[in-house]
């Protein structure tokens, strides 16, 4: 199981390089998040909120442990 408050962390500090998305098992996405830095700042603002609000899962599925 992957810890949400990892996710978070990850999200509010590496999210511009989609470490976030690699974390949780998205590989593809992180990637095209590290290309895009970010989403141009706006992916990175919605991934930490959907991971804050506890929206966001893994790849394959599981919910984030708190």
């Amino acid at each position: 199981m992957k810890n949400k408050m990892v996710a978070l962390l990850l999200s509010i500090f590496l999210g511009e390089l989609g470490i976030d998305r690699f974390y949780l098992g998205y590989i593809g996405l992180g990637i095209l998040k590290l290309i895009t830095v970010g989403g141009f700042g706006i992916w990175w603002l919605i991934d930490v909120i959907m991971i804050a609000i506890g929206k966001m899962k893994t790849k394959s599925g599981e919910e984030l442990a708190a």
